[in-house]
């Protein structure tokens, strides 16, 4: 079953059934969320979305909102199937993670234009990352956005070779750093396809 399809009512089981799994449920995706995270410097982390990290977060968003009726739960299924990945694109969720120490109005006016400089590199394809609209200015950044890396046919089937290097890239001014993913990465991206 791919796991870049959208997500359904029927796959939403809502407050009064998630809650006894939920334990369990929150484990095999924290699990699943490892090798799909990435530091990069300091300051910024992505996180690859697919169906499994994206039904989490809507029932996590049900559960803690009281959301039962299904024109709630569709509205947020809606919101996070947005979000998915599909068969000619992945998605992922960028996390600004400041210090403890830094002032967050200095910190991220600093990394202001971010969305004009992060690429994902799938073997020799260089990919610039879509930034979800609204979500930054000329002056201000917020500390969570939304990414999606478009690829091409050529693309994908790097992704799904074996030993295909992935590396994430940032080359704003303020930010630069270059890391080299883990196979673990692209192994479960390559997963999410099959």
């Amino acid at each position: 079953m791919s796991l870049v399809r959208p997500i359904t009512r029927r796959d939403i089981k809502g407050p009064a059934l998630y809650s006894p799994i939920r334990d369990d449920f929150r484990q095999r995706i924290i699990a699943l969320k490892k090798p799909r995270r990435v530091l990069v410097g300091d300051r910024v982390s992505l996180v690859f979305e697919n169906r499994h990290t994206l039904t989490l977060q809507i029932e996590e968003m049900c559960r803690a909102e009281g959301l039962t009726r299904d024109e709630q739960i569709e509205a947020e299924i809606e919101v996070y199937n947005a979000l998915m990945p599909t068969s000619d694109s992945l998605s992922a969720t960028l996390f600004i993670e400041l210090p403890p120490d830094a002032d967050p109005l200095v910190a991220l006016k600093q990394l202001v234009g971010l969305d004009e400089h992060v690429l994902l590199h799938v073997g020799p394809h260089a990919i610039r990352a879509a930034f979800e609209e609204g979500r930054s200015t000329d002056d201000k950044i917020s500390a969570v956005q939304y990414t999606r890396y478009p690829l091409t046919a050529e693309a994908r089937a790097a992704l799904q070779t074996v030993g295909t290097p992935i590396v994430v890239e940032i080359d704003h001014p303020n930010y630069r750093h270059r890391v080299e993913c883990p196979e673990a990465l692209r192994l479960s991206l390559a997963g999410d396809y099959a």
